[in-house]
């Protein structure tokens, strides 16, 4: 069978999938953007990346996302036209629905199914939006995430099925599609991401992390930022070593913005707020962002792992501590309630809520034998609806389902 994967980002939650159809022998293509990885066998197709929304005084209010979207969406369409004209036709094409990469789809493929991933829908209440106290948002930005959805909408209508990591985020959707709309998470390497009493993190200054020192507590963000509690997790840390002088907290994630906005005057969210805390800087560390390997070593020795976020997409990395039987203590917030009972696999806290943070942080190095049960609890969620093998066989048999045809023989990646 011939897959054409459709992501502006690389393979991004395709990875996985991927590289397995394409290692039993099936045809796979990607369209893309930029590349983020390579993958053996599959043949890589970019389009000429578009600028991103324009500021042009003559274009209509809030119409710069949505125009954006739709250059991306005809460069796809081209790239598409130009694959069948040479006869790589795909028998499915499957694709992120979000930056209008699928718009046009069937005006090029009108016969070809396709399964879209339906990773978030904006809506201006019910999820990140108006979630901070100080977030109400007035008409004009109601209008402007309304018509952020455009790409989305029009891909709804060109794709037979989709795909959602979690039952919170296919909700966000239109009532009319959640119907074509199946939970399946692109799924966890349980046997990479597991416990290791053994191992130490050898962070990129060479400082060498282990669990035979002092109790390391984790967070870990793409960026450190608002939209993942970093604020809140900061102040706590600070509470924390009032009364802890030997917890180390580290912090790992960049020092951009990937949600949200920056902080007054610009700059790092982590240099603006330490302006402001009393922590000292011996208890802190910021390596920056880390390989995939260092990571799962954090996660094996941390004491605690933090994971706050507002109701949004729920990150790869609390799976992961998860599935390394780290004790996870998140907010109790939207998507994480779907996969952390609170006292059973871990901890789940108000997410404003700095001393409670604090004491369950403080709880978790004064005993940490009590929590040992809900260690072991989070890994065997993980493994139970989170296991790669699994979560791939599901995406294989909507594929099927979709095309009425087989693949060549695949095998479960970490069975």
């Amino acid at each position: 069978m011939h897959v054409a994967f459709v992501h502006r980002r690389g393979f991004g939650q395709f990875a996985a999938l991927a590289a397995q159809l394409a290692q039993a022998g099936n045809e796979v293509s990607l369209i893309t953007e930029t590349i983020d990885q390579k993958i053996p066998s599959v043949r890589v197709v970019r389009h000429r990346a578009e600028a991103g929304p324009r500021a042009d005084p003559h274009m209509a209010r809030h119409m710069g996302t949505p125009d954006h979207h739709a250059r991306i969406g005809h460069r796809v369409a081209e790239t598409l036209d130009a694959m069948v004209r040479q006869g790589m036709v795909p028998d499915v094409v499957v694709g992120h629905i979000g930056w209008g990469s699928m718009m046009f789809l069937k005006d090029v493929l009108p016969q070809v199914p396709a399964l879209g991933y339906c990773e978030f829908f904006y809506r201006s209440e019910g999820a990140d939006i108006g979630f901070s106290p100080n977030d109400r948002p007035d008409l004009e930005t109601r209008k402007r995430l309304r018509l952020r959805n455009v790409a989305q909408l029009l891909s709804l209508e060109a794709i037979e099925a989709g795909i959602s990591p979690t039952h919170w985020q296919r909700s966000l959707y239109p009532a009319d599609a959640r119907g074509r709309i199946s939970v399946c998470h692109e799924g966890i390497d349980t046997a990479r991401f597991r416990p290791d009493p053994t191992a130490s993190a050898i962070l990129p200054d060479g400082r060498v992390l282990s669990a035979d020192g002092p109790p390391i507590v984790t967070f870990v963000a793409r960026d450190l930022e608002p939209y993942r509690g970093f604020p809140q997790v900061l102040e706590a840390a600070a509470k924390v070593v009032r009364q802890r002088a030997d917890a180390l907290f580290v912090f790992v994630g960049g020092d951009g913005v990937s949600y949200g906005v920056p902080p007054p005057g610009g700059g790092a969210w982590k240099d603006h707020l330490l302006k402001s805390l009393d922590i000292p800087r011996e208890n802190i560390l910021f390596p920056g962002p880390v390989p995939h390997s260092v990571l799962r070593q954090i996660y094996q020795i941390s004491s605690a792992h933090l994971y706050l976020t507002y109701p949004f997409v729920l990150s790869w990395s609390v799976l992961e501590a998860m599935a390394c039987g780290a004790l996870v203590i998140g907010s109790d917030t939207a998507p994480v309630q779907e996969v952390i009972r609170s006292g059973k696999n871990g901890l789940l806290v108000p997410f404003f809520d700095t001393d409670a943070l604090a004491e369950a942080i403080l709880g978790a190095l004064a005993n940490p034998e009590r929590h040992f049960a809900m260690r072991a609890a989070a890994r065997r969620t993980v493994e139970r609806r989170f296991r790669l093998a699994e979560c791939l066989d599901r995406q294989q048999n909507l594929i099927e389902k979709l095309t009425g045809k087989s693949f060549r023989g695949t095998q479960g990646a970490d069975a």
